[in-house]
C-alpha cells in the first residue's frame, strides 16, 4: 500500500508520505514491470493511481490501435450493410443529412469519452469513469449498472457483426447461384466458422494482433478505393437533385421529418463502437495520450471515407426497385451488379466488404473479452474469480474470451428457431452503448458546471477540451445520445407485425431491471471498484 500511496501522491492525491524508502522501492520495481508488460512510466503511474496492476501486455502503438478502431467501426462498410433501413426512411437526401448529423454527434460523444479515457485509461472504460465522477451515494450503483450495460452491448455487438458477415456470404452465393435458397441454419453454420477463425486470431495469433490490425487498416483504406473507383467509373450516374433533395417515407410515418429521425439509425450504426480503444487501454503504450488521439483520428478518417462512399453509392444507385427487391437480401450487392454488369465483378466487390466486416469482428471479440475481464476483475459478474484471471504466459484473459465465444454460439442458435428473436436480442446494442456513454458524460458535465473547488477538483489527463469547449461538447454529446437511443427503439414502419416489431426497448428495459436486481442481490456486497476513497479526497 505504501508504493501505491507514492504513485497516488505523484498524481495529486493527498496521502501520507511515510518515507523516502517507498520512493526508492517504486523506482526499482517499475522498470521491471514495464519490461515485463511493455508499459511506460506514465502507464505504471496511472495504473497505480487507480489501484490496478499491469496484467496484460502493452503491444499496441498508435497505428496498430488506429487500425483496430477504424476496422471495428467499419463506417463505410457498415453503410452498405445497413443501407436499406435509412433508404426506406429518409431516402437519398435523408441518408446524406443523417450522416452529417450522426458524424457531428458522434464527434461530440467520442470527444467526451476521449477526455475521460485520458484521465482514466483503464479497460473498464465507462463504469470506471462513473465510479469516480458520480456523486458518492450513487457512484457504486451507477457504476455497476453502466458496467452491465457495456458488457451486454459488446456481447450483442459481437454476435451482430459476425452474423452480418455470415449473411453477406450467403448473399454472394445467391448472387452466383440462382437456385440457392438461403436458410437460417446454413447462416448459423457460416457464423460458427467465422467465430472459430476470430477466436483463433484472438488467442493463438494474439501476439501478432497489433501487426494484423495495422495490415487491416491498410486494407480498410485500399478496399475503399477498390470499390469506389469501379463503382463511380462504371455505374450510371443520377442527378444532384436525386441525391440531395429526394426524401423517401416508405415507412408510412406521419411526416418526412419523423421518417428521417427513424432512418438515422443507419448512420448511427456506422459510428458505433468507438469506445473500443478505451477497453484496450491496458494494452496500449502511453494510453492516456494515444487512446484519445486514436479515437478522434479514427472517427475523422472513417467519417471522410464513409461520407465519400455514401455520396458515390447514392449517385450510382441504378434501378432502385431492383436494388430493394434483390434476392441477396442486400441492396448494395445489386448496386454492384448493375454497376459492373458482371457477377464476378460484383462478387469481388462484395467480398471486400465481407472480409472487412469479418475483420471488424476480430476487434469486437477482443474488446468484448477485455470489457468482461475488467468487470470480472472488479467482481462485477458471476464467476469473477475465473473470468478475472489472466493466463500468465500469454497475458490474455482466456476465460473471458471463452465466455464471449460461448455467448455468441448460443445466441446464433436462437436464429435457427427465429430470426426475429435473434434480431430482437442483438438490437439492444445501440441503446446499451449510448446509455453507457451518456451516464459518465452527464457526471462529467455535472462536475464541470458545479465547479466546486473541493468536490470537483478533477484529475485531468493530457488530452482535455478546457473549461469553455468541454461543457459545450458534453451537452451536444448528451443531446445526440438521447436522440440516437430514443429512435433506436422505433420500428422501420409505422404498421408493424411480430416479425417487423423493434423489441430493443423491451430487451433494454430488461437489462436495466436485471442489473438493478442483481446489484441488490449481489453487486452491493461483492462489487469492487477503483480505489475511490483517496481519490475522492481531492474530488
Amino acid at each position: 500500500m505504501d508504493d501505491k500511496n507514492v504513485e497516488m501522491k505523484s498524481y495529486g492525491v493527498g496521502v501520507p508520505d511515510d518515507s523516502d524508502q517507498s520512493h526508492q522501492h517504486v523506482s526499482e520495481e517499475t522498470p521491471t514491470a514495464r519490461g515485463r508488460r511493455g508499459g511506460t512510466a506514465r502507464d505504471e503511474q496511472e495504473m497505480a493511481y487507480f489501484g490496478k496492476e499491469q496484467q496484460l501486455k502493452r503491444n499496441f502503438g498508435f497505428w496498430s490501435i488506429a487500425g483496430f478502431v477504424c476496422s471495428l467501426l467499419s463506417t463505410w462498410e457498415g453503410l452498405f450493410a445497413a443501407f436499406l433501413y435509412g433508404f426506406q426512411n429518409g431516402g437519398p437526401a435523408g441518408l446524406v443529412y443523417g450522416f452529417i448529423f450522426a458524424w457531428l454527434g458522434s464527434l461530440a460523444v467520442v470527444a467526451s469519452l476521449a477526455e475521460m479515457a485520458s484521465m482514466m485509461p483503464l479497460s473498464g472504460g465507462q463504469y470506471h469513469w462513473v465510479s469516480i465522477l458520480a456523486p458518492g451515494r450513487w457512484a457504486k450503483f451507477l457504476s455497476y449498472t453502466t458496467g452491465w450495460l457495456t458488457v451486454i452491448a459488446w456481447q450483442a455487438g459481437q454476435a451482430s457483426v459476425a452474423f452480418l458477415a455470415a449473411s453477406i456470404i450467403q448473399g454472394m452465393v445467391v448472387l452466383n447461384h440462382d437456385s440457392y435458397v438461403p436458410t437460417r441454419w446454413q447462416g448459423t453454420l457460416i457464423f460458427y466458422a467465422l467465430i472459430f477463425v476470430i477466436v483463433f486470431i484472438n488467442t493463438f495469433l494474439a501476439r501478432w494482433l497489433p501487426k494484423i490490425e495495422g495490415l487491416i487498416l491498410i486494407f480498410h483504406v485500399v478496399g475503399f478505393f477498390a470499390i469506389m473507383i469501379p463503382l463511380v467509373y462504371l455505374a450510371p450516374h443520377g442527378s444532384a437533385k436525386d441525391v440531395f433533395v429526394t426524401f423517401v417515407n416508405a415507412g408510412g410515418w406521419s411526416s418526412d421529418g419523423l421518417s428521417w429521425f427513424v432512418g438515422i439509425v443507419t448512420s448511427v450504426f456506422a459510428f458505433l463502437g468507438a469506445d473500443s480503444a478505451c477497453h484496450m487501454s491496458e494494452e496500449i503504450h502511453d494510453a492516456s495520450t494515444v487512446v484519445p488521439n486514436v479515437m478522434m483520428f479514427s472517427l475523422l478518417l472513417n467519417g471522410v471515407l464513409g461520407f465519400s462512399m455514401l455520396i458515390a453509392i447514392l449517385f450510382c444507385l441504378g434501378s432502385i426497385d431492383d436494388a430493394l427487391a434483390t434476392p441477396t437480401g442486400f441492396p448494395f450487392i445489386e448496386i454492384f451488379l448493375q454497376a459492373t454488369n458482371s457477377r464476378g465483378g460484383a462478387t469481388v466487390m462484395t467480398c471486400i466488404v465481407m472480409l472487412l466486416m469479418a475483420a471488424a469482428s476480430i476487434g469486437v471479440m477482443a474488446t468484448a473479452s477485455r470489457m468482461l475481464w475488467a468487470f470480472a476483475r472488479d467482481n462485477g459478474v458471476p464467476f469473477s474469480n475465473q473470468l478475472g484471471r489472466v493466463h500468465e504466459s500469454s497475458a490474455l484473459p482466456l476465460y473471458s474470451i471463452l465466455v464471449c465465444t460461448i455467448t455468441s454460439l448460443l445466441l446464433a442458435l436462437i436464429n435457427i428457431g427465429s430470426s426475429a428473436a435473434f434480431n430482437a436480442i442483438v438490437s439492444i446494442t445501440t441503446a446499451s452503448f449510448f446509455t453507457s456513454y451518456a451516464i459518465p458524460t452527464a457526471m462529467l458535465l455535472h462536475k464541470r458546471l458545479r465547479n466546486d473547488p473541493v468536490k470537483d477538483n478533477i484529475h485531468w489527463g493530457p488530452w482535455k477540451m478546457g473549461p469553455i469547449l468541454g461543457p459545450v461538447v458534453n451537452v451536444c454529446a448528451l443531446i445526440y445520445s438521447v436522440i440516437a437511443m430514443f429512435f433506436s427503439f422505433w420500428p422501420s414502419t409505422a404498421t408493424v407485425i411480430l416479425q417487423t416489431m423493434n423489441w430493443s426497448a423491451l430487451i433494454w428495459g430488461g437489462v436495466i431491471i436485471f442489473s438493478v436486481v442483481f446489484y441488490v442481490v449481489r453487486g452491493r456486497h461483492n462489487y469492487k471498484w477503483p480505489i475511490v476513497d483517496p481519490i475522492r479526497r481531492n474530488q
